[in-house]
């Protein structure tokens, strides 16, 4: 009896069934450093990565990127059921199990190869019956492994379903923010678009909506973390820019704009940082995170503060008309930023700007734009009201030079 590979096909066996019901069946956070799956997605997406900014064009990455989630999705399957056949057949290997195979001689390494031949048939349930058991614990390790490998193609079949669901509910959401916040998704943006009468009704039942997209987003992305990996339809959409688009949304509406969504945008804002917090901890990304925090990133320069203060302004929001307003939103920035910047570095992708970028003429207009152009003068006459009573912001934008942003 070879202990060593009875033990080695047990660590593989057990290893294996673990991480896949972790994977698909647990709804919760997976937890181990050594689950193959954890340790598949290291030895796979950094070189994935590495290769395509090394060599790939600008155009050519984010194409070569989606491939990467449904690529990886067919190969672990591949993984888990070559590490199934070879720990059942070490097993074999280890118990000397006697199998008659009249076409190979009786010899430790023919021995080996037939066990591991009548693992792969039993596995897939082939029954081809060319070699077969000659013992009772023969007979009841090939009943085993055959239940086995119905129940690992009845947990794929069901799992790539589910999977597709979630990832086709997460991408509604996403599309939907192209004509609310524009593309890529800016929180100014979203701000703007909702300059009429009654926008702040509009923009209170879109932070709902997100509120409970980011729910979901912990129901499903925590139990396949895999998702995070799948990129969206159109180049410059991405999950997490349009979260991050929303956090930055809320930050401004809870520090610097005054009006009725204030409620909506803390709940909206707590279940999003949430979700961004989690994520990173399903990734492992606490050492990204901490560096942020440490040294935090300029995503919103006071130049570009200035200008964004002064379009909603110009656009009939009320603003916090003094210096502490911009502290606030300096504060409540650290507690999402990091997590989003760390996100953002491995996933490889960008993150929104604050402002939208300022219309160039060269530069073909989107699908809002030219329907904004071809309104009735009723509807741009709506767009032009103040919904909230504007409040001079030349206290905010200029309170004094001895008080710079």
């Amino acid at each position: 009896m070879h202990i060593a590979a009875i033990l080695f096909g047990c660590v593989f066996l057990v290893g294996v069934l673990l991480d896949a019901f972790q994977t698909i069946i647990l709804p919760r956070r997976p937890v181990g450093r050594f689950r193959i799956t954890r340790f598949f997605i290291l030895v796979t997406w950094s070189p994935w990565g590495y290769l395509i900014d090394r060599w790939a064009s600008r155009r050519s990455r984010e194409q070569l990127y989606s491939f990467y989630g449904p690529l990886s999705l067919l190969v672990l399957f591949v993984v888990w059921a070559l590490l199934l056949v070879f720990a059942y057949a070490l097993i074999y290997f280890g118990l000397h199990v006697p199998f008659a195979d009249p076409t190979h001689p009786i010899t430790h390494f023919e021995r080996l190869r037939s066990c591991v031949y009548v693992s792969g048939t039993t596995l897939f349930t082939l029954g081809l019956g060319d070699v077969q058991p000659s013992s009772h614990v023969a007979r009841m390790l090939l009943v085993l492994e055959s239940g086995t490998g119905l129940g690992f193609v009845a947990l794929v079949i069901g799992y790539v379903p589910v999977l597709y669901t979630a990832f086709s509910h997460r991408e509604v959401s996403v599309a939907l923010l192209d004509a609310r916040a524009g593309s890529p998704p800016a929180a100014g943006e979203l701000l703007l678009r909702h300059n009429f009468s009654g926008g702040h009704d509009a923009l209170t039942f879109l932070l709902a909506d997100w509120e409970r997209w980011c729910a979901e987003m912990l129901e499903t992305h925590i139990s396949y973390p895999l998702l995070c990996y799948y990129r969206s339809q159109h180049d410059n959409q991405s999950w997490l820019a349009a979260l991050t688009a929303i956090l930055d949304t809320c930050a401004l509406l809870i520090t610097t704009i005054e009006g009725p969504s204030t409620r909506q945008a803390q709940l909206t804002f707590a279940i999003g940082r949430h979700t961004l917090v989690d994520l990173g901890h399903v990734f492992q990304q606490e050492k990204e995170e901490q560096r942020y925090r440490d040294s935090p990133p300029v995503r919103l320069h006071d130049d570009e503060f200035a200008r964004l203060c002064e379009m909603l302004s110009t656009a009939g929001f009320s603003l916090c008309g003094n210096v502490e307003s911009h502290e606030r939103l300096s504060a409540i920035r650290k507690l999402y930023e990091p997590h989003a910047c760390a996100m953002a570095d491995y996933l490889r992708l960008e993150l929104p700007l604050w402002a939208p970028i300022p219309p160039d003429p060269l530069r073909k207009r989107d699908g809002w734009t030219t329907v904004a152009n071809l309104r009735t003068p009723a509807a741009i006459a709506d767009r032009l009201t103040t919904h909230i009573s504007a409040r001079s912001t030349t206290s905010h934008l200029h309170d004094n030079e001895s008080h710079p942003f």
